[in-house]
Parts: C-alpha cells; sequence; structure tokens
C-alpha cells in the first residue's frame, strides 16, 4: 500500500454502500487517516473501520436539507492538511463520478497541496449489480449513457439532449432523478422511449434494506410514488431491467427462482 503523508490530501470513494465493496487502498487510507471527511452516502460501518483517535467530520449534502456548503467542505479539508494531518475526503461511489470530487482536486492544486485520488466503484455500476440488472448485454446494447437528474441549481439538467439521448442510448442510468422523474420521462417519451419500456429503481443499493422497483417508463412516477421510495436511488431505462427476472443473485438467496431466457434470446434464436 502506498504510505499516507502528513499533509496529504487522498480523495476516496466508498464505493455504493456495502463496506465488502471497499477497495484495499479505502481501506489502507480509513485506517491511516488523522482525518476523514465524509459525505452522507457513507455509513457508519465504513466509518468503524477508521482509527480510534481518528477525527471525523460530517460533510453531507442531501437535496431539500440543510447542507454543508461545497466551499466550506473544501476550506476544512485545505486547513486541515496544512496542519500537517494526513486528509482523507471519503465519498460515496466514485469521486469522479457525479461526485464533485474534480473541484475538490482542483482547489486543492491551487492551495498547493499534495493529493491522491482513490476511485470507488459507482452506485451506477455496483447498484445494478446487486440488483441483478447488467449496464451492458451483447443482445441489448453495446452503449449505455450515465447522467445525472439534477444540474447544480437543482433543476432538470438543461445541457442535456434529451432528445438526442433517447434516440442513441439504449440504457440509460441515471443519478439522483427522483425529484424530477416526471419531467425526466416526459422528455425521453418526447424523444421516441417507449411508455413501456422497462425501469428499474434501486433504493439502498447493496444494502440490507435495498429495494428494487420494476416498472415502466410511463407508469415510472405513480409507481414511485405508490411505492414510498426515498433517495437515494438510481433509475435504469432499458432492455436490460428484463434481466433481473434470471440475473437477481441477491433475491435466489431468499428463494426466489430465477427465470431461464428473460429475454426470449433463445426462443428467437431457436425459431429462426
Amino acid at each position: 500500500m502506498p504510505n499516507f503523508e502528513p499533509g496529504w490530501v487522498w480523495l476516496a470513494g466508498a464505493g455504493p454502500g456495502d463496506p465488502a465493496l471497499l477497495t484495499l487502498a479505502s481501506v489502507h487510507a480509513l485506517r491511516s487517516a488523522d482525518a476523514v471527511i465524509y459525505d452522507a452516502l457513507v455509513g457508519k460501518d465504513i466509518l468503524s473501520l477508521a482509527g480510534e483517535d481518528t477525527l471525523l467530520e460530517y460533510a453531507g449534502k442531501r437535496g431539500g436539507k440543510p447542507s454543508a456548503k461545497q466551499v466550506d467542505i473544501t476550506l476544512r479539508i485545505i486547513e486541515l492538511a496544512r496542519q500537517g494531518k494526513r486528509v482523507l475526503r471519503l465519498k460515496g461511489g466514485d469521486p469522479f463520478v457525479f461526485g464533485r470530487g474534480g473541484e475538490e482536486a482542483l482547489a486543492l492544486v491551487d492551495a498547493g497541496i499534495h493529493f491522491r485520488i482513490i476511485p470507488g466503484i459507482s452506485a451506477g455500476i455496483g447498484g445494478l449489480a446487486y440488483a441483478g440488472i447488467p449496464v451492458t448485454h451483447r443482445d441489448t446494447n453495446s452503449l449505455v449513457t450515465f447522467l445525472t437528474g439534477h444540474d447544480a441549481t437543482g433543476l432538470t439538467p438543461s445541457a442535456i439532449d434529451w432528445k438526442a439521448v433517447a434516440r442513441s442510448s439504449p440504457v440509460i442510468v441515471m443519478y439522483m432523478a427522483l425529484k424530477h422523474l416526471t419531467e425526466i420521462r416526459d422528455r425521453l417519451m418526447e424523444g421516441g422511449r417507449r411508455a413501456d419500456e422497462p425501469l428499474a429503481i434501486i433504493s439502498q443499493a447493496t444494502l440490507s434494506d435495498q429495494k428494487v422497483l420494476e416498472t415502466t417508463l410511463g407508469e415510472a412516477p405513480q409507481a414511485l410514488e405508490e411505492s414510498g421510495i426515498q433517495p437515494p436511488a438510481m433509475v435504469v431505462l432499458g432492455e436490460v431491467v428484463r434481466l433481473r427476472a434470471a440475473l437477481d443473485w441477491v433475491g435466489a438467496l431468499s428463494g426466489r427462482q430465477p427465470q431461464a431466457d428473460p429475454l426470449g434470446v433463445r426462443q428467437a434464436s431457436d425459431a429462426g
């Protein structure tokens, strides 16, 4: 493992939630750090890996709730590093996937602070895998789009060409999309996506209370409201959602029987 030097900042990804998905480098960082500045999506089981004398400071940001300001978080990280502490900035998922890790790293460059980036498993991949949904599959897609459901203003991103995304990407994985799900649905359908296209919402991904809601694009907003699911959650749209009928390995642990050939590929091949 690399040596965690005093005065350095390590920007690390904690993965989608399950402590078993931490990288060895992130565990090493937790055990070596003098101070850990952590986000809302980092659970207690992960923080318990830090040393007994490690300073733990919460710097989470949740939509619609009182949250730390980004500028204050960045200044605190720099302050601790200048005190000669080994500072671990711990983020859910991957720090460079909708995690503002790039912004914080650039601030460290400006401040003359040495840093290291430790990638983590993004919820858009790891969370879907725990739901039994692959982001790519040879029989459905060779392209996948990852996007965020809101921009810096909290609104649906206006910079996204929704019609182009709808036309070009067979599978769309959406972060932070629950608040504007109705508008996103409408824009995608305006771009040509079918109302009956399968869609899944994964809440508390990889954790013991994980919930997966399977619905369709057209019915998604109503199904979400009826389910009571709250953020954080991932949304995935595309034919890969059908594969969950066979690949829900978490459900299989509780006795769910897998469905063979959920895409009907073998039947179509046999018929041909």
